[in-house]
């Protein structure tokens, strides 16, 4: 298969993950094994132009699997190099080396830009001078051998350079611009406890294959083409995946302005896909602003059900089941956070959920380690351990307590857990009414931003009194049920469309993989 083939085909794997980079990978592997241009025999040899150069030819075995291509040559990197000049650093101390005339260059400067046309610092006369910096002329490689090992540029202008970048100048035999192409395909390896490094020695040992020098040139011309045509394709690639963005944020506008099932195309769209990250927030938050299943005017309103908690509350107050109850601060007015529908109220957490904090026992980690590990032990993100006895023995609401998830959310907060099980202290856990009623209340602490609830920047933690304080939008226990199952029944097209995203990257993943083999083992 011909490389131009490769690319008239990028349509079918474009959704691989990185595929243009891989396509920038591939034609640099092609250009350096010389097999991106033809060679021509009557060229002079790579041999012949190292000779011209003044080096010594001296041989190195290469892996058995890479050929050496007609009139190419494999010899070690230092063959190649007419000088390798290092750098330094001016003392900080002294305010009289810094901000001068001279560019100075350390790793902050070498980024992926193949030219260093500036750098963010300079120095004086006199830096240099004091400093075992040195100042390179243009059109060097400028190379990071520590602290990013592997980085590249070539400098266009006078620059000096500090300990952690090498300026190497190429002999005859070696066009610079090929010298760039070389140097970005080999495979540093870097040594030492703190800063891994490469040392001089290390790298003037590493072989390379050398191409004659016309083919040099030819090779760089064809690299540069290929490059810019990568460069479109990526354009392009950004350009459809902003439009199709675009595409997704007005779908979920326009459900959100008419959320029916009439218009669930909106969301699940044959052109496009949401991603579904954002369809599973949207669809949690239209669940709990009472969007997304029609209202019931038959059912019993929000209203009923809170006094039916209270009831609850109190029965359990007077068998003793429910302890150190704290006061809630009832809902004003202007506190709600957006409109419901009629027979829906606001409410705080605390009003209408039961907190069995008190009844947790943490046990430690040798405890479970040598315990019998029969029953479930929970902790804020799920299950973490078994162990062999177990307090609680029903559907019980968890919210994580603690943690980055609490703000930068993952994975839900809030599940409900079943069995028999136990409880660390770094998950709350709360009942309520029912079972149909804690399974809204979960999807209710899925949806809603929590960060104004949690204190603490290095560990956050939601105590009880932020949680209790936490706005809800109560609808009907009926309504309630609905919101559920509508809200599993879209959870699990999403589930779909996500494997099916998952299998399209897949498939696009294999046919490049196997593409580039063919091109490469031709």
């Amino acid at each position: 298969m011909k490389l131009e083939t490769f690319f008239e085909k990028f349509d079918q794997f474009a959704d691989a993950p990185d595929a243009v980079a891989k396509m920038r990978e591939l034609v640099l592997q092609l250009a350096v094994q010389g097999k991106l241009v033809e060679q021509k025999p009557k060229e002079l040899s790579a041999g012949e132009c190292v000779r011209k150069a003044n080096k010594p030819l001296v041989n190195v075995a290469l892996d058995d699997s890479i050929e050496t291509p007609a009139g190419w040559v494999a010899l070690p990197l230092g063959c190649l190099i007419a000088a390798n000049t290092g750098g330094g650093t001016p003392s900080k101390q002294n305010p009289s080396y810094w901000n001068g005339p001279i560019p100075w260059a350390s790793v902050k400067d070498v980024q992926s830009e193949k030219y260093l046309t500036s750098t963010i610092d300079s120095i004086t006369e006199e830096g240099l001078k004091d400093s075992s910096s040195n100042l390179i002329p243009p059109n060097h490689l400028i190379v990071v051998t520590r602290m990013g090992l592997g980085k590249l540029a070539i400098n266009t202008i006078p620059v000096a350079i500090n300990q952690d970048l090498r300026a190497i100048e190429p002999t005859t035999a070696l066009d610079l611009d090929f010298a760039y192409l070389l140097f970005k395909s080999l495979k540093m390896v870097g040594s030492g406890v703190t800063v891994k490094g490469i040392t001089v020695d290390k790298l003037h040992a590493m072989p390379v294959l050398l191409p004659p020098l016309a083919e040099q040139k030819r090779i760089v011309a064809k690299v540069d083409e290929l490059m810019a045509l990568c460069d479109r394709l990526e354009a392009q690639q950004q350009e459809r995946e902003t439009r199709h963005a675009a595409l997704a944020r007005a779908s979920l506008a326009r459900f959100a302005d008419a959320p029916t099932p009439a218009n669930l195309h909106f969301l699940f769209h044959p052109s496009y896909a949401i991603p579904p990250a954002d369809l599973r927030k949207s669809i949690l938050t239209l669940a709990v602003q009472g969007k997304l299943v029609p209202q019931d005017p038959n059912d019993e309103p929000a209203l009923t059900l809170l006094d039916q908690i209270a009831f609850h509350k109190a029965a359990l107050t007077k068998e003793g089941k429910l302890r150190g109850s704290t006061t809630v601060k009832a809902m004003a007015d202007d506190e709600a956070e957006f409109e419901i529908p009629s027979n829906w109220c606001w409410v705080r957490f605390g009003e209408i959920m039961v907190n069995r904090d008190g009844e947790r026992i943490p046990v430690s980690k040798e405890e479970r380690e040598t315990k019998a590990k029969t029953y479930d032990y929970y902790g804020a993100s799920g299950v973490i351990d078994k162990i062999d006895g177990y307090l609680f023995d029903k559907p019980l609401l968890l919210i994580g307590e603690d943690g980055a998830n609490l703000i930068n959310r993952s994975t839900p907060i809030a599940f409900i857990a079943r069995g028999k099980y136990w409880v660390n202290n770094h998950a709350h856990v709360l009942d309520g009414i029912s079972e149909d009623f804690l399974r809204f209340i979960e999807l209710h602490i899925n949806a809603i931003n929590l960060e104004k609830y949690v204190t603490g920047s290095a560990q956050p933690k939601m105590n009880q009194a932020k949680m209790n304080s936490i706005p809800i939008a109560l609808p009907p226990l009926a309504e309630q049920r609905r919101i559920v199952a509508k809200v599993e029944q879209l959870m699990a097209l999403v589930d779909a469309l996500e494997q099916q995203l998952a299998a399209s990257r897949a498939t696009a993943a294999n046919l490049l993989t196997a593409l580039v083999a063919e091109l490469t083992t031709a």
